[in-house]
């Protein structure tokens, strides 16, 4: 068995191979390249080929060998990626014919390359998609009770780039059309929560949805929180760098507890990994050229609420730094207004960290409300703020909760599960074993 994977990111180790660079959000598609990878050998009769989006100042590389796998580099605007370009059907016929796959398993549904390779395919029999996001769920959710005044502001550096909120929010309610477009072209579906299964039924009620799990990166399969391993009252938060995210409402809850408890949580500390909207990187250019509209509330917040000294933005994290900083936090918070499944969250589960979430999406899919974490309902400030209390006050249920998340996680996110899994659905689709041995 032959199968294409047309991937949205390009995988770090074959980008450092070739000199490329790459993105530190896809440990999800690196966990499961080197599952699959290992699997593949003489003792099998599969075989893997990748599409990947090329760096835009790079040539397009029509055929690439490196580590048992056939690549092959496609162009696409990544700067405006809702933007269909039909030239890009040119490109996959070629890619495909080439290939020869008996299956295309696309990874991602919003962006135009996903449909292109599907339309260039022909054969929703034989078409598989990875559900990642629900971009229409999130184009509607994506300002999180903002206030209104701030989604209608335009800073300067908004209005140089052409992404004020509301034309970011308009970005991923064009990239809902073509992630439906997508499901439609697709016979068949992976996913992981009852919200993903959910709304791909809605868009396309005669696909075949198939339950797959993740298997994420795997400097987190090892290691475990302790809280005496832990700076006090410290909180970890993977991603804050637009509204859906919730990082207002974290700002918020901490300002409540601050102002209900200085002396037991003045050394409260909210430490966020990932693009710092807020400023202060070093960069030479004036902030007020730089800072977009959320950016710019955040900063307001933080001035209003007193918190300069208790928010700490660390920057890009590689994976052993996310790790070292999940293990030094006293719980993992994940206040989105909307997630399907954030594997941040799963990532700190495997380590045992305690875990707060937004009761939204598939979050409750993946952890239990009052058992293996606490679930609050997204811009419930109050309620995010007294499981935050909860976590910090009783030692011993948040440990008790961290070591129940991991038991779950090491099921769910269990790389040899997930792969014979992957496996059985190949098989499924081709009527076959995807894999047999000699």
């Amino acid at each position: 068995m032959r199968v294409l994977w047309v991937i949205n990111l390009i995988l770090p180790a074959f980008a450092a191979s070739q000199g490329l660079t790459a993105s530190v959000r896809e440990g999800w598609l690196s966990g499961l390249y080197r599952a699959v990878r290992g699997a593949m050998g003489a003792e099998t009769d599969f075989s893997l080929c990748i599409a990947y989006p090329e760096p835009p100042d790079e040539t397009i590389s029509d055929r690439i060998e490196w580590d048992g796998v056939v690549w092959y580099g496609f162009r696409e605007d990544l700067k405006h990626p809702e933007k269909y370009d039909a030239r890009m059907e040119q490109r996959f016929s070629w890619i495909l014919a080439d290939a020869q796959p008996d299956i295309v398993h696309v990874f991602g549904t919003e962006f135009p390359h996903a449909g292109a390779a599907l339309k260039a395919f022909g054969r929703p029999e034989r078409s598989l998609v990875g559900i990642q996001g629900i971009c229409t769920r999130i184009a509607e959710c994506y300002m999180a009770g903002l206030p209104e005044d701030v989604q209608r502001e335009v800073t300067i550096r908004d209005f140089l780039k052409r992404d004020s909120l509301r034309q970011q929010q308009k970005k991923f309610a064009m990239r809902g059309e073509r992630e439906r477009e997508t499901v439609a072209l697709a016979g068949h579906i992976t996913g992981r929560t009852a919200f993903d299964e959910h709304e791909t039924g809605l868009m396309h009620p005669g696909r075949v949805y198939h339950p797959m799990n993740e298997t994420l990166r795997e400097e987190f399969y090892t290691g475990q929180w302790e809280k005496k391993g832990v700076i006090p009252h410290r909180i970890f938060l993977s991603q804050g760098d637009y509204p859906l995210k919730g990082f207002h409402y974290l700002l918020m809850a901490v300002a409540e507890l601050l102002r209900e408890e200085p002396d037991t949580y003045g050394d409260l500390t909210v430490a966020v990994a990932g693009n710092s909207v807020i400023g202060g990187n070093g960069s030479r250019i004036p902030l007020f050229l730089k800072i977009g509209t959320y950016g710019k509330y955040l900063r307001r917040l933080i001035e209003e609420e007193q918190l300069a000294d208790h928010v700490e933005m660390l920057g890009s994290l590689s994976a052993s730094q996310m790790k070292e900083e999940m293990l030094k936090a006293g719980l993992f918070a994940c206040p989105s207004e909307l997630e399907n499944s954030p594997n941040s969250m799963g990532e700190a589960m495997l380590l045992g960290v305690p875990v707060v979430a937004s009761d939204t999406g598939g979050i409750p899919s993946l952890l239990k409300d009052g058992r293996e974490g606490i679930l609050v309902r997204p811009g419930d400030i109050h309620g995010l703020a007294e499981a935050i209390r909860q976590i910090f006050d009783e030692p011993m249920i948040a440990s008790l909760y961290g070591e129940n998340a991991r038991k779950r996680a090491l099921v769910t996110h269990d790389p040899e599960k997930n792969l014979r899994r992957l496996f059985e659905i190949y098989g499924e689709i081709c009527g076959e074993p995807a894999v047999t041995e000699q």
